[in-house]
């Protein structure tokens, strides 16, 4: 009969680890597609407002396509400056 009482605490311990294990790799995985959208955002949109202030600047000065260009690369950088930024943040973190 102790035996059987045994064997019945020792199921419920292990049925509560594997839950437990269970909620915690789920949060991993929503952290990581979260950091993952977040650093993919932080690119896409450096990239968009330097070509949209490139195009708007163009627009006034009548010099296209080269401020177009140049604020494209300036985009480009500042959202890859941020997303190491972003990633070397995370990195701390964990």
């Amino acid at each position: 009969m102790k035996d059987l009482e045994d064997f019945k605490t020792r199921l419920k311990i292990a049925k509560n680890n594997t839950n437990n294990n269970l909620k915690k790799n789920n949060e991993n995985n929503s952290s990581f597609m979260g950091n993952a959208f977040k650093l993919g955002t932080e690119l896409v949109s450096a990239v968009a407002v330097g070509t949209i202030i490139g195009f708007i600047l163009d627009s006034w000065f009548d010099t296209k396509p080269w401020l177009i260009i140049i604020f494209f690369f300036l985009g480009s950088v500042a959202g890859i400056w941020n997303v190491i930024r972003a990633a070397n943040r995370m990195q701390r973190k964990d």
